[in-house]
């Protein structure tokens, strides 16, 4: 099994970004796709997730600017990230685990590599 994250990058404070999560090995018609974000310094924390069937869940502070979706027939996730802040400088690591997802990280069976998002002021 492995998931790719890409589409980090540099961005300006109130920019957008897509990331995104190829799974190969699994198939997200039957696993849940979650994110997390490690700001330096801190805690790998939730971000949204994404069950089998589609259902979406977020972290309430994510609420709004973070809306995460999938096409399984790419067999891809992605996490869309509009009005960048700062402190939202972290990398972003996809997960995966069977059918739902849930808030914590070590749930999760299948970890990406992370990609790294930097917002400047």
């Amino acid at each position: 099994v492995q998931l790719q994250a890409s589409g980090g990058g540099l961005v300006q404070a109130g920019g957008s970004l897509r990331l995104s999560c190829v799974a190969s090995g699994l198939t997200l018609r039957n696993y849940a796709m979650g994110w997390f974000r490690q700001a330096p310094g801190k805690e790998r924390e939730f971000v949204a997730g994404i069950s089998w069937t589609g259902a979406t869940s977020y972290t309430d502070s994510m609420k709004g600017r973070f809306t995460i979706s999938k096409d399984s027939a790419k067999n891809t996730g992605y996490l869309q990230i509009d009005s960048l802040k700062p402190e939202d400088t972290a990398v972003y690591y996809c997960a995966a685990r069977y059918l739902v997802p849930v808030t914590t990280a070590t749930s999760y069976n299948y970890w990406g590599q992370g990609t790294l998002v930097t917002v400047s002021s």
